[in-house]
């Protein structure tokens, strides 16, 4: 969609057609040729009518990103697919709003996710892209929830920071040929990044990125939402309270775990013998390098110092983990496995895995279960020995 055809849907009449096409949508349950077909019928120009259609599938598609504030808002594919989650958008932005900064500067804003969250949480809130389209679907998206903020078409590289009081940044970290890995392909590249990181910033990156490439003095904080790891943020040394934190929204809310939390920090890893209870560490517990933390915590051991499944013989729930009680242990060998389950009437199963060369869904095919009962089996290795263990979850 280019700028003047987004400009006239902002326009009364535009505002129209959005109305109509969601209706349209609706009334044939999302259907794309008869939706386009219908929305064509209502407005005959090809690039309005796609352009409206494109805002209403990409808003049902943004509902479990922003919640039901997503009808309101616009998008493009690409910044939709980069947005930031609106939980984890608004833990960041609380997170910088209790620094007090005089006021934050969003580099890349895109069509403004974390703009709107800094936005609600009372800063003094400004956005820049090099993007056009993108800098107009920030202001109307800023305007459609009633909140202040100022946008800017510019090159964030050009753009002198000295009178923010806090900087974000995300970079773009796919190219015309998909997801960039090396940092330094980046847009803005690694070195701007630890530019950035000398002042006061917060700079969203991959949850894969390496420790080592995280400065000396900044905290690295992983985050998952609802079980799923969604990204790190690099906290500059002001912000920084810790150098490694995990962090785990929930429907409940949110917790945090540090390396403070971790008695093994610089120890030898605590490797135990299986227990009567076994804990799978969240993703962004695993990504922080916290599972230690997680043994403490639960008076137990690792089931093997390279994987990271943690066993006790106490009964513990946390939201940094998943519990389960170890019913029996299983032979490892497929053909035997499969008997063994047969004998208990395992139908539907649930097969987690780590540190084997497994793909459960090919498993559970060749497995071939019919029985009544359900039950989840965890494969794993301890001690360079394949481990098939059955657990119930708790």
């Amino acid at each position: 969609m280019d700028l003047d055809t987004f400009r006239w849907l902002l326009t009364d009449a535009g505002q129209r057609l959005l109305d109509r096409a969601t209706h349209a949508y609706a009334d044939v349950d999302g259907d794309p040729l008869r939706a386009a077909a219908a929305v064509r019928k209502i407005e005959p120009d090809p690039e309005r009518s796609s352009a409206a259609l494109t805002q209403v599938q990409l808003r049902v598609r943004a509902v479990p990103k922003f919640g039901d504030e997503a009808v309101r808002l616009y998008f493009t594919p690409d910044a939709l697919e980069q947005s930031t989650r609106r939980r984890v958008a608004d833990h960041r932005a609380a997170r910088l709003a209790a620094a007090q900064p005089s006021s934050v500067v969003d580099l890349g804003c895109g069509i403004g996710g974390d703009l709107l969250a800094f936005a609600r949480a009372g800063l003094t809130a400004a956005g820049v892209d090099s993007d056009p389209v993108r800098v107009a679907m920030a202001e109307a998206n800023l305007a459609a929830l009633g909140l202040a903020g100022a946008v800017m078409a510019v090159d964030a590289t050009t753009l002198e920071l000295d009178g923010f009081g806090a900087v974000f940044a995300d970079p773009a970290r796919r190219g015309a040929r998909g997801r960039v890995f090396d940092e330094h392909g980046w847009t803005p590249p690694w070195p701007f990044v630890e530019d950035l990181l000398r002042r006061t910033a917060v700079v969203k990156v991959a949850p894969g990125i390496p420790h080592t490439l995280v400065p000396e003095g900044v905290e690295a904080e992983w985050v998952s939402d609802h079980g799923e790891v969604k990204e790190a943020a690099l906290w500059s040394p002001g912000l920084a309270t810790t150098r490694h934190r995990a962090t785990v929204i929930t429907g409940g809310g949110l917790a945090s775990l540090t390396s403070e939390d971790d008695p093994y920090a610089g120890r030898e890893r605590p490797v135990r013998e299986l227990g009567a209870h076994l804990y799978e560490p969240d993703g962004a517990v695993i990504r922080a390098g916290l599972v230690t933390a997680v043994a403490a915590g639960v008076d137990g051991g690792l089931l093997d110092e390279h994987i990271a499944y943690v066993t006790s013989d106490k009964s513990f729930r946390s939201p940094f983990m998943r519990s389960y009680y170890v019913l029996d242990e299983l032979p490892f060998k497929e053909k035997l496995l499969r008997q063994a389950l047969v004998e208990r009437n395992i139908g539907p199963i649930t097969i987690k895995k780590r540190g084997v060369d497994i793909i459960p869904e090919q498993l559970r095919k060749r497995l071939a279960l019919t029985g009544d009962e359900e039950a989840t089996v965890v494969l794993t290795r301890v001690a360079g020995a394949g481990k098939a263990l059955l657990v119930r979850p708790f």
